[in-house]
This record gives C-alpha cells, structure tokens and sequence, in this order.
C-alpha cells in the first residue's frame, strides 16, 4: 500500500501562482510514476501532468504545459506541481496519484490522495 498526502491549494487571484506538495509514504518503490489529476464541480477528473521517478520523464496535458512544473524529491518520496499564470478554469480538486507507467488515464494509477481544492479567482 501507498499513502499519499496532498496538499497546498488555495485561494489565488488569475495571474498568480501555487505550488501543491505531494507526500507519499509505504511502499513506494513499487510505484515509478506520480502523476496530478484534477476534478472541476460536474466535470469527469482529468490529466495535468506526470513523473517517472526512474528517468525523470515527465508529460503534460495541453493546458497545463507552459504554465506547470511536475518535479520529484526521491529522497523525501516527495511529488510537486507549481502552477503559474493560473486562469479561473483551472479551479478544481488536485489530486496526487502513484501508479507502475506515466499515463493520462485514471486506470493507470493505483493510489490516489484525498485532494486539495485550488479556486481562481477573476
């Protein structure tokens, strides 16, 4: 079993910037990607972004790339997602996943944190 811990939502204005923290813990070599998802009210949940902590690969869905950060800390089996030039519609519940492969989709993921809501504000 993997734990992960989310955190670091908040209230920002558009144009600001936020940095959500991941902390996982158990056993978390057997899980080589992290990946962040995030859910709006009424909308399925969806990619934002990847790591492979193996080989540092990462991927980005369309609207996060240019603007998020997806970085790793193997030593404190720690996942970040800075987030800059945040628009309304990125308001959602970001969630923190662990999974074998980096992928979009739910399925390839095995652990999920239990979210932290980020709102943007006009």
């Amino acid at each position: 079993q993997v734990q992960l811990v989310d955190s670091g939502g908040g209230l920002v204005q558009a144009g600001g910037s936020l940095r959500l923290s991941c902390a996982a813990s158990g056993r978390t070599f057997s899980s080589t990607a992290m990946a962040w998802f995030r859910q709006a009210p009424g909308k399925e949940r969806e990619f934002v972004a990847a790591l492979n902590w193996n080989g540092g690969n990462t991927a980005y869905s369309d609207s996060a790339k240019g603007r998020f950060t997806i970085s790793g800390d193997n030593a404190r089996n720690m996942v970040f997602l800075q987030m800059n030039s945040l628009i309304p519609e990125d308001t959602a519940v970001y969630y923190c996943a662990a999974g074998r492969i980096v992928a979009g989709n739910r399925e390839a993921y095995d652990y999920w944190g239990q979210g932290t809501q980020v709102t943007v504000s006009f």
